[in-house]
């Protein structure tokens, strides 16, 4: 009788134990998302890859003239998967997201290095830049970005650099370019989380 007694008591405390504590209030991996240094630069995200894929782009540009550049890029965004999870929810970002861009070259159809491709680009294993867009509270405006020189820690991009207002200005939602990310587009249109600047800029694009 005693042992079945413990027995009934164990149970209990394990279904107690469900409820109060559910997966969805799960603590987060602490190497889900951004690490900063006591020098206050960020860590080289080195599972970047095994992030949330977003989306790609193919020589991108935010300039009226085109590139004169004589390579192609393909420009490809990762999220930490915690932060992922929390826009699709909410159609916004958590304190703590990282958004990566990274880019790489691209080889036309034809060349050597594009095996039996014949038309179009392919991606390569170089990587010519990454990028990563933080939110950060205790930062000026909330957010901060930082350029990597290869895997080195990297020092904050300052406020003044042009990114930060181009970013204020055209992002679809809290300074991000979700507009470029099909998938975030439309969680933010479902949760009326668009910005206004954003919305206003695609009303007058409709004008022209």
């Amino acid at each position: 009788m005693q042992i079945r007694l413990m027995i009934s008591l164990a149970m209990a405390s394990t279904m107690l134990f469900a409820v109060v504590c559910p997966d969805s209030v799960a603590p987060v991996s602490a190497s889900d998302g951004p690490v900063i240094t006591a020098d206050k630069e960020l860590q080289f995200p080195a599972q970047y890859r095994e992030w949330v894929y977003l989306g790609s782009g193919v020589d991108m540009s935010y300039n009226t003239k085109e590139d004169a550049s004589d390579h192609s890029m393909f420009n490809t965004v990762f999220v930490n998967p915690s932060s992922y999870r929390v826009f699709m929810k909410s159609g916004t970002w958590p304190d703590g997201t990282a958004l990566v861009l990274e880019n790489s070259g691209a080889v036309h159809g034809g060349e050597h290095q594009a095996s039996l491709n014949r038309h179009g680009l392919t991606q390569t294993g170089e990587i010519m830049g990454l990028e990563v867009h933080v939110k950060d509270s205790s930062l000026p405006g909330g957010w901060g970005f930082y350029s990597f020189d290869g895997m080195k820690a990297a020092r904050i991009i300052p406020q003044a650099a042009p990114c930060y207002s181009c970013h204020q200005q055209h992002a679809a939602v809290d300074t991000t370019f979700v507009q470029f990310y099909p998938t975030l587009l439309a969680v933010a249109k479902d949760k009326a989380t668009l910005s206004k600047a954003y919305v206003s800029e695609m009303v007058e694009g409709t004008k022209k």
